[in-house]
């Protein structure tokens, strides 16, 4: 068998154009979801970047490895104490050291160890490929490794492919010479003037007047860079950015699968698996180009899971982590799944009778954590997102539970907590009892820590005490003096109590 996985940074499912976008963004993705099954709510469990990647390479939570942030303590793995044997967990129970012992040849490209300094993620690779930019590379910088490896190995039998692309992430680096396609298409009719004026009032690390986070800078070396949005010009520029991103990187897929097939390995032949390690909010909670909350744009990421016999064009409507993958593909592999120290290491549950059956068998209500920029933990069930946050990360959120209803309001414009103290009170249950559950399967010499708490003593790494003073100038001679006195008035930021 030869797997792809194809992990495309900050990629939000509904600017792909098999969920539905408005505009052609994804022509190449959207074969695959043609012949794969498509998952409508699948959630990294823990964002941004490193969190979610460690979630989904290891099959836990980040309560339990520790990182739940990209700074501190919190960036790094959690020790295994009188657990570690000759070897770690990692070289059984990661995900590529899993599939090496399967019988696969393990195979990563990208930059993402460099960027993050988190080399544990390639336990289990037998082949790394830097491509030496740190994150910062775009699809040229990493699709001629991928062609030159293709050339010399697919038509192997038995190997895994994980390649990074990066380019939706900001700032939008698509070459100049690839021009604007969607130059003379609208966006999305959500944005309005009104919307903008009102989000100009925001304070707040990338908020409209401030979008590379501590300033509203634009880049000469990224011209697609929107460093502020005044009108519906700036606005629709933004998103075209963002879109010409994940236009040229399924432009780059393209030249993949043209690669796959002139070796005799068309995309019939191959399983592929494409997702993200997180969103991206557009304006949601009136954020923009920035992953910093625990919210259903920044955690709702794409999964398009092509297999041998699996239900082809099927989209899936259950609740799913991307921690969810290991016990997946060891179900799908006819695998035991992997125990260290004869206990179960992983934390996510298989959903592999949807890909091959079609059957739902997603999770009652799923559970989502920043700690990078702020600190949220999310509960998202039916029709709703409960938001509690302990560490504004200097937003004005006002309120420390946050409700929205995601059927009539995807984008998160209208917070209704108020009208609907019954179901904050039935979200704050599930975080609850999430929260204990945790606590009880800590891994061996951790109690009952929650490494939110480690975060708040720390401070998220994008939110730190030196941050805010020069940005508090910025907001006073921006027209935003009220938006500094409130940071004044809490000390630049609030941090309510931890559920116990």
């Amino acid at each position: 068998m030869r797997i792809l996985y194809l992990d495309l940074d900050t990629t939000r499912p509904d600017h792909l154009g098999c969920y539905g976008y408005l505009r052609n963004t994804s022509p190449n993705i959207d074969k695959v979801a043609e012949l794969g099954v498509r998952f409508n709510n699948y959630y990294c469990s823990d964002a941004p970047c490193l969190p979610s990647r460690t979630a989904m390479m290891s099959g836990r939570f980040g309560f339990h490895t520790g990182v739940i942030g990209h700074g501190g303590t919190a960036a790094d793995y959690r020790l295994e104490h009188t657990n570690r044997r000759f070897v770690s967990a990692q070289a059984k129970t990661a995900l590529p050291s899993f599939l090496k012992q399967q019988g696969f040849y393990t195979t990563y490209i990208g930059g993402f160890g460099e960027r993050h300094s988190t080399f544990n993620y390639y336990a289990g690779f037998r082949e790394i490929y830097d491509t030496g930019k740190g994150g910062s590379e775009s699809a040229e910088d990493v699709t001629p490794t991928v062609l030159d490896w293709i050339e010399r190995n697919a038509s192997k039998d038995n190997w895994y492919l994980h390649v990074n692309y990066w380019d939706p992430h900001t700032p939008f680096r698509a070459p100049a010479e690839f021009g604007n396609p969607f130059e003379n298409e609208p966006i999305e009719d959500w944005y309005t003037q009104e919307l903008i004026d009102e989000h100009k009032k925001l304070a707040g690390p990338h908020t409209i007047q401030d979008i590379g986070m501590y300033n509203g800078d634009s880049s000469e070396r990224h011209p697609r860079h929107v460093g502020h949005i005044n009108d519906m010009v700036d606005m629709k520029r933004h998103i075209d950015g963002y879109d010409c991103g994940i236009n040229y990187m399924d432009g780059h897929i393209g030249q993949l699968f043209e690669a796959f097939a002139k070796q005799g390995v068309p995309i019939d032949d191959l399983a592929i698996i494409i997702s993200a390690d997180h969103g991206e909010n557009q304006g949601e909670m009136g954020i923009y180009a920035e992953h910093g909350t625990a919210d259903q744009i920044t955690c709702r990421i794409p999964m398009i899971f092509k297999w041998p016999g699996c239900k082809a064009g099927h989209v899936d409507e259950g609740l799913h982590y991307n921690l969810d993958l290991a016990p997946t593909l060891a179900s799908l592999l006819g695998a035991d799944v992997p125990d260290w120290e004869g206990k179960t290491w992983w934390d996510g549950t298989s959903y592999s009778k949807a890909v091959v059956e079609g059957e739902e068998c997603g999770n009652e209500y799923i559970v989502i954590s920043q700690g990078a920029h702020v600190c949220q933990r999310g509960v998202r069930w039916g029709d709703w997102m409960y938001i509690r946050t302990f560490h504004d990360g200097y937003h004005p959120f006002y309120k420390d539970e946050m409700l929205f209803n995601l059927k009539d309001d995807p984008h998160e414009l209208n917070e209704i907590s108020a009208e609907n103290p019954e179901i904050v009170r039935q979200g704050a249950v599930f975080l609850a009892e999430w929260t204990a559950k945790m606590k009880a399967t800590n891994p061996e010499g951790y109690g009952d820590e929650d490494p939110m708490d480690t975060v708040l003593k720390q401070h998220p790494e994008h939110a730190m005490p030196y941050h805010l003073e020069g940005y508090l100038s910025r907001l006073e001679a921006t027209g935003r003096a009220d938006g500094a006195a409130e940071l004044r008035k809490t000390n630049g930021y609030r941090v309510t109590e931890m559920p116990r």
